[in-house]
């Protein structure tokens, strides 16, 4: 497999890891909207994304990285107080 200049080949498969250096986000049709107030930090989401994409400091959750999040919704499903809601996206 080629890479050149950070753009994959079509058909390329890439070795494991490589997420974090390739952004995936873009082509999601839903997206996780988080209401903070509501969130009990239960850290459920941050385990349960697939991606990642949940980041966590000093035992709190943080903004959902767009970047690589897919649109699952397994955060939104796992959520015990039902604070994230999967809501169309809308492009820019």
């Amino acid at each position: 497999m080629k890479q050149q200049n950070n753009k994959l080949e079509k058909g390329a498969v890439v070795k494991g890891g490589t997420s974090v250096t390739n952004k995936t986000g873009s082509w999601r049709s839903l997206k996780p909207v988080w209401d903070k107030k509501k969130c009990i930090n239960c850290m459920l989401c941050p385990i349960y994304c697939p991606e990642n994409c949940i980041p966590v400091k000093k035992g709190l959750r943080l903004e959902t990285d767009f970047d690589f999040c897919k649109g699952c919704g397994i955060c939104a499903q796992v959520c015990p107080v039902k604070c994230i809601k999967m809501e169309r996206e809308v492009c820019k």
